[in-house]
């Protein structure tokens, strides 16, 4: 099994280290906009873990703190690995993109993959 680049090697020591700096900063979840109470502890859904933003398989940076934001655990489940590109939503400037809320970091209607 390949071990991803955020949980090995020079990316590993990077992704812990801006892993705390979200941590000690961030209070809002990106993907559901909510406070994360960051007592809780998985397996509790809404404990707070550190959430992609364009996820690694998508060509995602894997330790870039301008990659990385705070989310609740169910948040970053939902999510999963999924992009959306939908130029029809683009034209007419409707803000929701698929079925499913996007983290609020990022202008999801400008990505291309």
């Amino acid at each position: 099994m390949k071990l991803r680049a955020d949980r090995q090697g020079a990316h590993r020591v990077a992704f812990d280290k801006n892993k705390k700096r979200i941590l000690m900063t961030s209070t809002v979840c990106g993907i559901c906009g909510q406070m994360v109470d960051k007592q809780l502890k998985y397996p509790n859904p809404m404990s707070p873990v550190i959430d992609h933003i364009i996820p690694i398989s998508k060509g995602g940076h894997p330790s870039d703190l301008e990659n990385l934001q705070l989310a609740h655990w169910v948040c970053n489940r939902q999510k999963s690995d999924k992009l959306f590109n939908n130029q029809q939503n683009v034209q007419k400037d409707i803000k929701n993109i698929g079925n499913r809320n996007l983290p609020q970091s990022l202008d999801w209607t400008l990505y291309r993959s």
